[in-house]
């Protein structure tokens, strides 16, 4: 891995969280906000001079915020590293195998009975992603899917096309619920807070070490499942175990942030192009990328029209969708 490519993903990290810390909506004094972020560092005696409001706005607002922001992009674009490397296929993204249908039915059913500001709303959101996947793997599994990729895949595009129809119904049966339906959907982070936070953070943590565990092997597989076996590595072992992990820590992003969508094709792919094909480079260095670039996605979502929000899914939209269509005709061209 390049250390010229490391030090700069790290430094856009590190540029991007300062940035969503010192500017928001509140009118703060950016050199205020820095000497109030230095006063919690230890041994580092400095008076920021903010009163108790203002400094609750950035540890209760914008530094929960832009840590989740940062822990759900780097959660997304593992995921979607991960299930490119598991299923061989470079458009690969975290919700491959029915995970966003899965997530938006649950949630829709919650909201159209309990309202969208109840618990119960990530929860269901959480249960649907994760049922959504089990019933992939499982019509996968009995079709032949533990030794084809392939097949999985397909199972996972029936699941989503079958709840994707049964969110829909339940939308025309709540008319009046679709506004609040369809604002999580979109994707958002305006709430975000320490609850959410620390709901977020096992999840991730149980992905991402799991999915680091693997890295290698997804190096092996992507020679061949057969050429991997001769190499005693166990295809369908491997992909169930970075299936479930990716798929935990998809869950759990879903759950705190709705459908934000482009992170996990987008930032691997890309990552791909600047450190080669090798997993054990690709993965960690998504990781990175990812949480810089939906930090910066959220700063723009929650600046460009300030005091109002644009959700954060219709900027990675805006800037993935370009972005990646003119990647694929790139390396089109490489191919040609």
């Amino acid at each position: 891995m390049s250390r010229i490519v490391v030090a700069v993903s790290g430094a856009v990290l590190l540029a991007a969280a300062a940035a969503a810390i010192l500017i928001g909506p509140a009118a703060l004094s950016p050199g205020a906000v820095f000497k109030e972020v230095l006063s919690h560092v230890p041994f580092v005696h400095i008076d920021s001079g903010l009163d108790p409001r203002q400094s609750a706005i950035v540890w209760e607002l914008r530094v929960p915020r832009m840590v989740l922001a940062a822990l759900v992009g780097a959660t997304l674009s593992l995921a979607g590293g991960a299930y490119q490397g598991v299923f061989r296929n470079p458009l690969a993204d975290p919700y491959l195998l029915g995970v966003a249908a899965g997530a938006g039915l649950g949630a829709t059913v919650a909201i159209v009975s309990v309202g969208s500001g109840s618990a119960l709303v990530p929860v269901a959101a959480f249960v649907g992603a994760i049922g959504a996947v089990a019933a992939a793997y499982s019509l996968g599994s009995a079709a032949g899917g533990q030794r084809s990729g392939a097949t999985l895949i397909l199972a996972g595009v029936a699941v989503a096309a079958f709840l994707t129809a049964a969110q829909t119904f339940v939308q025309q049966q709540n008319a009046d619920s679709i506004r609040e339906v369809y604002s999580w959907i979109l994707g958002r982070l305006g709430t975000a807070g320490w609850s959410e936070v620390a709901l977020m953070t096992p999840y991730a943590v149980v992905s991402v070490t799991v999915i680091m565990v693997h890295r290698r092997l997804l190096d092996v597989l992507s020679v061949g499942e057969e050429e991997a076996r001769a190499l005693g590595v166990r295809p369908e072992r491997v992909r169930a175990a970075v299936v479930v992990a990716a798929t935990v820590g998809t869950a759990g992003a879903v759950a705190v942030s709705g459908l934000i969508g482009f992170v996990g094709i987008v930032v691997p792919h890309v990552v791909r192009l600047m450190v080669g094909a090798s997993y054990r480079a690709i993965l960690p260095l998504s990781i990175v990328c990812g949480s810089a670039f939906l930090v910066i996605a959220d700063l723009i979502a929650r600046s460009a029209l300030g005091p109002a929000e644009i959700p954060i899914g219709v900027i990675t939209a805006f800037v993935g969708g370009p972005f990646f269509l003119v990647v694929l005709r790139t390396s089109r061209r490489g191919v040609m």
